[in-house]
């Protein structure tokens, strides 16, 4: 009876190892072709994207007709929106800071969000859609120019951190932690 056990208790080894290693295949043939650059998912980029090349140079940038942003998924089974690859990679967000879908008359109308921004503060979104939307008792709105990028967002309970926009006066980045997607909002106020 003990040589049975020992025999079986083999195989389970064997068959589980079998699994693993076709596990462990699949999700780096994954990796691979996706360049290890999975969107989503839980992901929380470390910090926000980082400034336009030219505001550096103090250059003035105008964005062609769909703000500077790529037509279509950067990769297979990428979305379309603007997104944040789990390598930290903000892909979409280069257009520069005098893009003219982003401007504002009044930056900062309802003055700078009081709350907490980054990876270490995620916020529950709590109901309302892309023209209003609220969570911990603030209330924001997704730029016209963005809306359709917000689609899939559940708006009574997805997960969004707020990163700073460094190219665009008076917007904030909302990014989708379960999507991995994010958009230009400003905040309304209390």
């Amino acid at each position: 009876m003990s040589n049975y056990r020992a025999s079986l208790l083999t195989g389970i080894a064997i068959v589980g190892l079998a699994l693993a290693t076709v596990s462990f295949t699949y999700a780096q043939r994954e990796h691979e072709e996706h360049g290890g650059e999975k969107v989503g998912g839980g992901f929380k980029p470390a910090h926000g994207p980082a400034p336009h090349p030219e505001a550096a140079k103090g250059g003035r940038q105008e964005g062609p007709e769909r703000g500077g942003r790529q037509e279509g998924p950067d990769r297979s089974g990428h979305p379309e929106a603007p997104h944040v690859h789990n390598n930290g990679q903000w892909v979409g967000h280069d257009t520069g800071r005098n893009d003219p879908h982003y401007h504002l008359d009044h930056p900062w109308e309802h003055g700078h969000f009081p709350g907490a921004i980054g990876r270490g503060h995620v916020w529950h979104l709590g109901g309302g859609g892309p023209e209003r939307f609220g969570f911990g008792g603030f209330f924001w709105s997704v730029a016209a120019f963005d809306i359709g990028f917000c689609s899939g967002w559940y708006w009574d309970r997805d997960d969004i951190i707020i990163y700073d926009d460094p190219d665009h006066i008076g917007w904030y980045l909302a990014y989708n932690v379960r999507l991995g997607t994010y958009v230009h909002v400003q905040y309304l106020g209390r």
